[in-house]
């Protein structure tokens, strides 16, 4: 997994500079740093989510969004402009809004990358459901406070002295966190000299936070939106921003349709220009590698036609993650059945809600051997499982979790080796398993979270040393204390599951 940004140790050139503190701690040029050693101690004490940042290893951890070279330009252009401005009327907080696959994380990822070139960017949370602490508030004051020591060495003192102070600081509500350990060290190292001189001459600097829609904790991301626009309307002058993505959801919604909020809906900015781009280049692409575009190409001319290509652009209607797994079902390596041409004019008739295209290519392994369970595994795994651990879970072989997996390739993640997570490609993929209505015979039925806390309950009964299963929660909504740990093992549990 990737870590955060990593923790900057200072140079200490000029021994006539140097002071040390009765805490060890170092003031340069008139500046105050905690010691490397201390530092070090502050991260094990705050215990960040490493795989929470912009800097995340994208393939493991998801949502893998990135923006296509050369689209959204003009809102990431917006929102940079927006950041960068010290005018005093100008908001702190920029909310971009929009439906399931309309880029809100590619963006964010963008300006998050901006604004770390800038040095400006305080720090990144990506929130994604079913991933543990990163679909919970319980860690996300720490990470932050991390991240920010990190990116700001001026603030680390004061995140240090909130933690010896108040030794409940740490178990504490999410509000007395980022009040002790983010805005106030915050604010208090934006009065010192470097970052005053540049706030002042480069702009403000940046907070990132990513699909807020994603965070299970309703209650707590109410509490965070409120406490942070009180902060900032206490503090009109401090030079931070916020930039929050999310889906459109009741209960950030009404918080965040404020006059302290500039709202940004990203469908006004979905442009027609940008899903061409993004598919002319994949299908060029498409056409130097696959053999059998090559041939049809050489016998009936271009492929895709102009007008097929049109007509499946405007089809798109602005969706990139819609796009995207469109561009996978056509070019499909797995599939053996159809080829490329065949496959293209049925996705004109798939709902650019994905729910077609999530039922043609479930159905691809719907006959397959504990296809069903498999499937509804991903969907209700409280963390994703590698390959092994799914199959020593579910009693199954191995090859028989890869058989099921591999044809669904334009929908979920299928890692390299058997021993990283497989992550599904958008977590519209989980509320359609987990919603009848929508999934039919794909369903995961109240039977199967059953038959898995059973299986995570004898995995843990017989804590094997030599089984692999990852340290994971299986997420049990029939009660919320109805979730156990497994234990992380290296050997296959042998056996085989029944199907349900």
């Amino acid at each position: 997994m990737a870590e955060s940004p990593p923790v900057h140790v200072e140079i200490l050139s000029n021994a006539q500079n140097i002071q040390i503190g009765e805490q060890n701690n170092c003031v340069v040029n008139g500046n105050q740093y905690i010691s490397s050693n201390d530092r070090a101690t502050l991260i094990q004490l705050l215990q960040p989510i490493l795989d929470a940042s912009h800097t995340r290893d994208r393939e493991t951890s998801p949502p893998n969004s990135a923006c296509f070279p050369g689209t959204r330009t003009d809102v990431i252009r917006a929102i940079v402009a927006w950041a960068d401005s010290t005018l005093l009327w100008n908001t702190h907080v920029l909310w971009l809004y929009g439906y399931v696959g309309c880029g809100k994380s590619a963006i964010a990822l963008a300006v998050a990358l901006k604004f770390e070139e800038r040095n400006r960017l305080v720090g990144s949370f990506f929130f994604f459901r079913n991933t543990g602490d990163r679909s919970r508030m319980t860690r996300f004051a720490t990470t932050l406070a991390c991240q920010l020591a990190a990116a700001i060495p001026e603030a680390a003192p004061f995140i240090e002295k909130a933690v010896k102070a108040e030794p409940g600081l740490l178990k504490s509500n999410l509000v007395a966190q980022l009040r002790r350990l983010v805005y106030e060290p915050f604010k208090a190292a934006a009065k010192r000299g470097r970052l005053l001189k540049t706030s002042l001459l480069k702009g403000p600097f940046l907070i990132v936070i990513d699909g807020l829609d994603e965070c299970e904790d309703r209650q707590d991301v109410q509490a965070f939106i409120d406490d942070m626009l009180h902060f900032f309307k206490r503090n009109p002058l401090v030079p931070l921003r916020f930039f929050i993505t999310s889906r459109v959801e009741q209960h950030i919604q009404g918080l965040l349709e404020n006059d302290q909020v500039r709202l940004t809906n990203l469908v006004n900015h979905c442009s027609r220009k940008d899903i061409d781009t993004f598919m002319c280049t994949y299908f060029e692409a498409e056409k130097l590698r696959n053999p059998v575009v090559k041939a049809y190409i050489r016998e009936h001319g271009d492929w895709p036609t102009k007008e097929n290509k049109d007509l499946l652009v405007d089809h798109i209607s602005g969706s990139f993650i819609f796009a995207s797994a469109l561009f996978k079902y056509i070019v499909d390596p797995t599939n053996k059945r159809s080829t490329p041409m065949e496959r293209l004019p049925h996705t004109l008739n798939m709902s650019p809600g994905l729910d077609t295209l999530y039922k043609q290519t479930l159905s691809r392994s719907q006959d397959l051997p504990h296809s069903s369970i498999i499937i509804s595994t991903l969907a209700l795994l409280f963390e994703p499982l590698p390959i092994i651990g799914i199959a020593e879970l579910l009693r199954i072989e191995t090859f028989e979790v890869v058989r099921v997996l591999v044809n669904l390739q334009a929908i979920i993640h299928i890692p390299g080796t058997d021993d990283i997570p497989v992550t599904i490609c958008h977590t519209s993929l989980r509320d359609f398993l987990t919603t009848e209505s929508r999934s039919g015979c794909f369903f995961a039925p109240p039977s199967l979270h059953l038959y898995l806390a059973d299986c995570c309950h004898n995995l843990k009964e017989e804590q094997r040393t030599g089984t692999f299963a990852a340290s994971t929660k299986i997420r049990l909504p029939l009660s919320s204390s109805t979730r156990c740990s497994l234990f992380p093992h290296s050997r296959k549990i042998p056996g085989s599951s029944p199907l349900l």
